[in-house]
């Protein structure tokens, strides 16, 4: 018996009844670790389970709720510039109405003069030289020209 509490108290009893305590300690902890982290991994799983269902069921909705708002602001955009293109037109209409505006207009564009009035129409250097000649390439009429490309066109074939 003696040799027993002697060997129950001795150093290296001590140290080895402390490693086997300690690792059954540190086997409980890593095991409730495992358990808690197996758990919360479940949870978190579930949860951005449901946080991406809920992405994509909202997803098409949100996609389409800005494309119709950008639809909208376009087509408000467009009224306006019809309004504005509808006052236009009233003016224009307006200024038809007067006899002063229509007759200035018919003397501009039409070249009209009143019974004792000379007409005259002055023709710039650059522009007399194109209705004089209206020549295509290599000094031939346009004519010529677009039905040698006619031509071509049908040889292709």
């Amino acid at each position: 018996m003696a040799v027993r509490d002697r060997d129950r108290f001795s150093t290296a009893t001590r140290i080895r009844v402390l490693g086997e305590q300690t690792a059954a300690r540190v086997y409980r902890s890593q095991a409730k670790r495992q358990v808690r982290r197996s758990r919360l991994t479940g949870r978190a799983a579930l949860l951005a389970l449901v946080l991406c269902s809920m992405i994509v069921a909202l997803a098409y909705p949100t996609r389409q709720y800005f494309s119709q708002r950008a639809q909208i602001a376009e087509l408000e955009q467009e009224r306006e510039e019809a309004r504005a293109r509808v006052e236009e037109l009233r003016d224009l209409k307006a200024r038809w109405e007067d006899d002063a505006f229509a007759e200035q207009q018919i003397r501009e564009r039409l070249h009209y003069v009143m019974p004792g009035e000379t007409g005259y129409i002055v023709i710039e250097p650059a522009a007399a030289k194109q209705t004089r000649a209206p020549q295509g390439t290599a000094g031939r009429p346009w004519y010529a020209n677009l039905w040698d490309g006619v031509d071509k066109a049908d040889a292709a074939r």
